[in-house]
């Protein structure tokens, strides 16, 4: 069953086409990655699914509802989640509270929602820096603390936006774990855009890859990085 469809999404900015006729699902308790070489409009389309822009064409549903052009908070309300590229905690909160922050969304008792950021940052592996500023923390510790944000608002859809982007390859493998162990044992669906070949190929069980605004290739992974037009035009440039 497809929990996020998006049909047909198109968005101009000042001419220039930066998503166009753009459709894929996502299926319930799915990992699929969204892929291609810089400037293909895959932020715009997280954007556009995320309802910080509205799309001049096409729709989004999620889980049978049509969410397209709602504000990010009725988003967010609505179901999903996401991180960003350049990671903004609150930085003279704690970690705890940067979380708690998150959870709110959803519980309106903080009683309740410190008990959920403990969870997760349990789950994380952030509990023991639990109390300290979140300016403290290292930048894998700041991307899983992003990530915790974004699992506090409830999320039935993480969008996670370039979030293995800076690290090295063995913190890499750490993201990629946690990731892998949210969708196993939480059945969390997952939508990523991601540079990093090795943590895609991890990961996703399936591909979309966007070139120029346009999709130009869709399947499995072995299948998508063997494709003749997804090799010129992003994997012979990028290191596997």
């Amino acid at each position: 069953m497809a929990l996020l469809e998006v049909r047909g999404l198109s968005k101009s900015f000042r001419g220039l086409k930066a998503v166009q006729d753009v459709s894929f699902d996502v299926t319930e308790g799915e990992i699929l990655a969204l892929i291609g070489p810089n400037g293909a409009g895959k932020t715009t389309c997280f954007n556009l699914i995320a309802g910080v822009f509205a799309p001049d064409q096409g729709s989004v549903r999620l889980g049978g509802m049509d969410i397209t052009g709602l504000r990010p908070d009725q988003v967010c309300r609505a179901g999903i989640g996401r991180t960003f590229q350049i990671v903004k905690p609150f930085q003279q909160l704690s970690v705890e509270e940067n979380v708690i922050v998150g959870a709110l969304n959803r519980l309106h008792d903080v009683g309740a929602a410190r008990e959920r950021a403990r969870e997760i940052l349990e789950m994380l592996g952030l509990a023991a820096k639990r109390a300290l500023p979140a300016a403290s923390l290292t930048l894998p510790e700041r991307k899983c603390l992003e990530v915790a944000r974004a699992m506090a608002t409830g999320p039935k859809l993480l969008l996670l936006d370039e979030v293995m982007a800076g690290l090295r390859p063995t913190e890499t493998d750490h993201m990629v774990g946690v990731f892998r162990r949210l969708n196993e044992e939480t059945g969390l669906t997952i939508l990523l855009i991601e540079h990093v070949m090795r943590a895609v190929m991890a990961l996703a069980g399936r591909i979309v890859v966007l070139h120029h605004g346009e999709t130009i290739a869709e399947g499995g992974p072995g299948e998508v990085v063997r494709d003749p037009a997804v090799l010129e035009c992003y994997l012979g440039e990028e290191a596997l």
